[in-house]
């Protein structure tokens, strides 16, 4: 085990992290202002995949590519909440939860059929290809874009949560949505903005993915799961605690699966030092997320507190 190594897992768990940031980002947002337990959130990060790869081939762009997959996926976020979700805002969150796992269901046999069953596979855009010198390590030029890329987009969601007029109404109807209501903004309409935002972030950290790894039908939900194990660390509506909470899951999912198999190499069998190894870093994310809900219940950076 090198430095060289040490730093190269870091910098994967970094980007990981903020691939992770986007897509709970949408989630915590949708939940914060909505009340909306949404599990078809992957299906969203299925589709900017599948819709990016699809595109990208087609015109061998990329980059056109990648604005497809993201616009894709906040035109069937917006389709969604205007046809299924906006009839449950007042529902059990059981309701909630059968209804969006229905669609995810829905959603993947829809993009079976226009897609193929087939994995797409989406080439990394020739200006980003080849590796960079950081001194300590050769790293790829695309997965340090994509942790630029991540960074950029935080601080825009940033911006525009913070310092425009839209962000105003956005935190406003996460603290008294009836408030706003009858102060005039309609409501329906800033509900049907918020889950196209989600919407666009997953689609988007789903197209910028898709270059690092198989585009395949049910390629979302072991994402979903991570980014929920994201928002309830960080806390539940808190864009910060989504950041904080991604990069903590991205990093220490990173290192584990990479120091705890060199760690018990040292005393045992390789073979059997990589399975328990794999294993034990598989649960360290859920471990964190046990310790901080004991600590913290409402995750570290609750929206309210």
């Amino acid at each position: 085990m090198t430095l060289a190594l040490l730093f190269e897992q870091l910098l994967n768990g970094l980007q990981l992290g903020l691939m992770l940031f986007l897509m709970s980002a949408g989630l915590t947002l949708v939940f914060g202002v909505m009340g909306l337990i949404n599990l078809a959130h992957g299906s969203l990060f299925m589709i900017g995949a599948f819709f990016c790869a699809a595109v990208a081939a087609a015109s061998g762009n990329f980059w056109l590519g990648l604005v497809a997959g993201t616009a894709a996926a906040a035109a069937a976020g917006a389709l969604i909440e205007v046809t299924v979700l906006r009839r449950l805002y007042t529902a059990d969150h059981l309701d909630q939860v059968l209804a969006t796992y229905a669609l995810i269901l829905i959603l993947s046999e829809g993009t079976r059929i226009i897609f193929g069953p087939f994995p797409l596979y989406l080439d990394v855009p020739a200006s980003l290809s080849g590796t960079v010198d950081l001194g300590l390590t050769l790293y790829p030029l695309y997965r340090l874009a994509l942790i630029g890329f991540g960074l950029a987009v935080a601080v825009g969601l940033w911006f525009l949560i913070s310092r425009t007029r839209l962000g105003v109404r956005i935190r406003a109807g996460e603290n008294d949505r009836e408030m706003i209501a009858a102060l005039g903004v309609n409501i329906r309409a800033l509900y049907t903005v918020v889950f196209a935002l989600g919407a666009a972030l997953a689609g988007m950290a789903g197209a910028l993915v898709g270059a690092v790894q198989a585009v395949q039908v049910g390629m979302g939900e072991p994402v979903l799961i991570l980014a929920f194990v994201v928002i309830v660390i960080g806390g539940i509506g808190s864009i910060k605690g989504a950041m904080v909470g991604a990069l903590l899951v991205g990093v220490i999912d990173t290192m584990g699966r990479f120091l705890l198999p060199n760690i018990f190499a040292t005393f045992m069998g390789a073979s059997q030092a990589s399975s328990i190894g794999s294993a034990l870093a598989s649960i360290l994310i859920y471990l964190l997320m046990a310790v901080v809900l004991v600590l913290r219940p409402k995750g570290l950076f609750p929206p309210h507190a």
